[in-house]
């Protein structure tokens, strides 16, 4: 269980594929700005990053997952 927010509890899904992570909710932007919850599920143990996505519609189920460290950060959003 983890503090959320506004202080409320939460606990995530445990990952089905290595039992070990949990499966942690990201958010994105559209390509008009507009925010999209959930719009990913990724495995929070490193040796596994499991992954499920929507894309155009479509569940993308463990595509393969790189380091965002490289990109420089954007900023404004």
């Amino acid at each position: 269980m983890r503090k959320g927010a506004q202080g409320v509890e939460m606990s995530f899904p445990r990952c089905r594929k290595c039992g070990q992570g949990e499966l942690v909710p990201l958010s994105d932007f559209g390509s008009q700005g507009a925010p999209i919850q959930f719009k990913a599920w990724v495995c929070t143990n490193p040796q596994c990053l499991y992954n499920v996505k929507i894309r155009n519609g479509d569940i993308i189920i463990n595509e393969p997952v790189s380091d965002g460290s490289i990109h420089p950060y954007r900023g404004g959003r």
